[in-house]
C-alpha cells in the first residue's frame, strides 16, 4: 500500500471532533444581530413601545379630565414647583402625596403645614401620580389648587372707598382720605405680565387689578409664582366688558388714564395723582383697543431712550405706579 511522502500519519485521537459537531439550528434572520431583519425587528418593537405609551397617557389625561376642565382646578406637580408655589402663597385644595416625599426635609414641611391648614392630603401610589399628571414628572408630589374667585369691579371701588390711612400724614394731622387706585389691563394675555402686575400694585398700595373677562390671561398657577405671594394681597376683578366697566368707575368718581407711547403728557408731568385714578395698559404689541383709549381721561407716555421701540406692560404698569404713589407720598 503506498504511503505519503514522510510515512504515515498519527490519528487525531478525537482531538478535532468538537469541531465536527453541530452547533445546533440556523437563528432565524430576525434574531441575528447583524442582520436586517433583526433591525426591522428591533425598530417595530420600538415604535409599538412609543405607540403605547403615547396611548396610555393620553388615557391618563382622559381619566383625570374632570379635575383639569369641568372642575376648572389645576395640578402643579414637581418637588421644586410645588415648594416655589407654597412659598407664593398657592391656595392648595388637595396635596397628593407618594410616601417617598416626607423623607425631603423642605417638602414634608410644606405638606404638614398644609394638612395642618386644613388642606385635604391624600397618599398616591407612583402609578396613581402618574394617571394624576398625565405621565409627568411628578416626583412622587402633586397639588391640586382652587379655581382664583374673582371679584367684581364695583366691590373693588366699594372697599377703597372705605378705606382710611392708617396714619396720618403729619404729626397732630388728621388722617387724609384714602385715593383709590387701580390697574387695568386691556387684552394683557401672558400670565407672567399679570403676575408682575400684582406684585407692582401690592408694592405700590394698589386697590386691585382690572382684567376683562375674555382675551385676558386668568389667575393661574403661573401668575401665583410670578406674583411672589401679592395674589393674595391685591384683589383681581373679573370685567364682562372693560369699556363699561371703566365707564362705570368714571361715573363712580374715578378718572382714566391710559398707558400709550403717543400720549397727552409724558408721566413726570401727570397731575392726575391726587384723585381717585385707574391705570390702564394695553398689551405690548397691539397696545390700547379703540374702545378702551376713546374712554379714558388722558393718555400718558412713558419717556424712553428712541433706540426701544417700546416697554413690556408690566415694566410700564410699575413705573406708572410708582410715579403716583411717589407724587401722593
Amino acid at each position: 500500500m503506498a504511503t505519503r511522502k514522510g510515512g504515515p500519519r498519527k490519528g487525531t485521537g478525537g482531538h478535532g471532533r468538537k469541531r465536527l459537531e453541530g452547533k445546533g439550528p440556523t437563528p432565524k434572520a430576525s434574531e441575528r444581530t447583524y442582520h436586517q431583519a433583526y433591525r426591522d425587528r428591533i425598530e417595530a418593537e420600538r415604535k409599538a413601545t412609543h405607540k403605547e405609551g403615547v396611548k396610555a397617557r393620553a388615557s391618563a389625561r382622559e381619566s383625570y379630565r374632570p379635575h383639569t376642565s369641568k372642575s376648572g382646578a389645576e395640578i402643579i406637580y414637581g418637588r421644586n414647583p410645588v415648594a416655589e408655589a407654597a412659598a407664593a402663597k398657592v391656595p392648595f385644595k388637595r396635596i397628593f402625596v407618594a410616601s417617598t416625599v416626607m423623607k425631603d426635609a423642605r417638602l414634608s414641611k410644606v405638606v404638614e403645614k398644609a394638612a395642618a391648614s386644613g388642606v385635604a392630603l391624600k397618599e398616591f401610589s407612583s402609578a396613581d401620580l402618574d394617571r394624576l399628571t398625565g405621565g409627568g414628572a411628578h416626583q412622587g408630589i402633586a397639588v391640586e389648587i382652587a379655581p382664583y374667585e374673582y371679584a367684581e369691579v364695583i366691590e373693588l371701588w366699594d372697599r377703597a372707598q372705605n378705606k382710611a390711612t392708617a396714619e396720618p400724614a403729619k404729626v397732630h394731622e388728621a388722617p387724609r382720605p384714602h385715593l383709590p387706585l387701580f390697574v387695568a389691563l386691556d387684552q394683557v394675555t401672558d400670565p407672567h405680565n399679570l403676575g408682575a402686575v400684582l406684585r407692582s400694585a401690592a408694592a405700590f398700595g394698589a386697590d386691585g387689578v382690572i382684567v376683562p373677562e375674555h382675551r385676558s390671561a386668568p389667575v393661574n398657577a403661573a401668575v401665583w409664582k410670578v406674583s411672589a405671594g401679592a395674589a393674595a394681597i391685591v384683589p383681581v376683578a373679573q370685567a364682562g366688558n372693560l369699556t363699561r366697566a371703566l365707564q362705570d368707575l368714571k361715573a363712580a368718581g374715578a378718572f382714566v388714564i391710559g398707558l400709550d407711547g403717543g400720549g397727552d403728557v409724558d408721566l413726570p408731568n401727570l397731575e392726575l395723582t391726587d384723585v381717585p385714578l385707574v391705570i390702564v395698559t394695553g398689551s405690548e404689541g397691539k397696545g390700547l383697543s379703540r374702545l378702551v383709549r376713546d374712554t379714558c381721561d388722558q393718555i400718558v407716555s412713558i419717556p424712553i431712550d428712541a433706540r426701544m421701540e417700546s416697554l413690556n406692560a408690566a415694566v410700564a404698569t410699575g413705573i406708572a405706579l410708582y410715579q403716583v404713589s411717589t407724587a401722593r407720598a
